[in-house]
């Protein structure tokens, strides 16, 4: 690991002793894929604390860590929220971005930490926040490239996120990793293999480096720079032994 990898695994692992010594709530901030591996890789270390890692919605990809006092089971309020962001006048709005969104934000001298996942559905953005930077957003976000916008604050449970997904099935030998890959993304085994190594894969927001991981039915796979997937399981066998497997990819 490098520096700045190696002082978020201590920060992680004070937040978890702060946590179970006063028996007292606290959370990250908004953590990247990357981010999530190193927390997963730290789990062993800490004490027994109740965690609960969530981004506000089941697809979210950044996602903040929240320990638990010992007379919570879930988290009882969450510390991040949604701004849901539209433009003044939607004849004129242009077609923005991801990129386009963050940029704007990131304008506004907030730092990536503090912004999860930005879900975009025609001209409306979904952003989700620390709270602490939910009313600053409404109130200094003005413009998003040539388009005029403005915001308002809800909470996650209210932003009824429907994801577009597309049901793909296929025949693989195995249940591997490398193998339900070339269906979901509908390439070569051998295109696709060096991810791993490139260190582009996670499972449930932890890295996985080893094709020959065999995935639980639900279990949500990244893959940086092709997109998502959220494996089904096993629809039926072949008669020469091929397990025919149903995958829901994101689109």
């Amino acid at each position: 690991m490098n520096k700045d990898e190696i002082l978020l695994e201590k920060r992680i692992q004070e937040l978890a002793r702060i946590s179970y010594e006063r028996d007292i709530p606290v959370h990250t901030d908004f953590l990247s894929l990357n981010e999530q591996t190193i927390f997963h890789s730290a789990k062993a270390s800490f004490p027994p604390v109740s965690v609960e890692i969530t981004g506000g919605y089941d697809e979210a990809e950044r996602k903040v860590v929240c320990f638990l006092p010992s007379y919570e089971e879930k988290c009882s309020y969450y510390p991040f929220c949604c701004v849901k962001i539209v433009p003044l006048n939607d004849k004129f709005a242009e077609a923005l971005t991801h990129r386009d969104y963050l940029g704007a934000l990131l304008n506004l001298g907030i730092e990536r930490a503090k912004v999860g996942d930005i879900v975009i559905e025609g001209h409306t953005a979904y952003c989700i926040c620390m709270r602490d930077m939910a009313d600053f957003i409404v109130s200094e976000l003005s413009r998003v490239r040539h388009t005029s916008v403005y915001g308002t604050v809800m909470e996650c449970q209210d932003f009824d996120r429907k994801p577009n997904t597309v049901e793909i099935e296929g025949s693989v030998a195995s249940i591997r990793l490398d193998a339900l890959l070339p269906v979901a993304f509908q390439t070569s085994r051998t295109k696709l293999v060096p991810l791993f190594a490139g260190e582009k894969v996670f499972v449930n927001g932890r890295m996985e480096t080893s094709g020959s991981f065999t995935p639980r039915e639900g279990d949500l796979i990244s893959v940086r720079g092709y997109g998502k997937f959220r494996y089904i399981g096993i629809k039926n066998t072949t008669k020469k032994g091929r397990l025919f497997v149903q995958i829901q990819k994101f689109v």
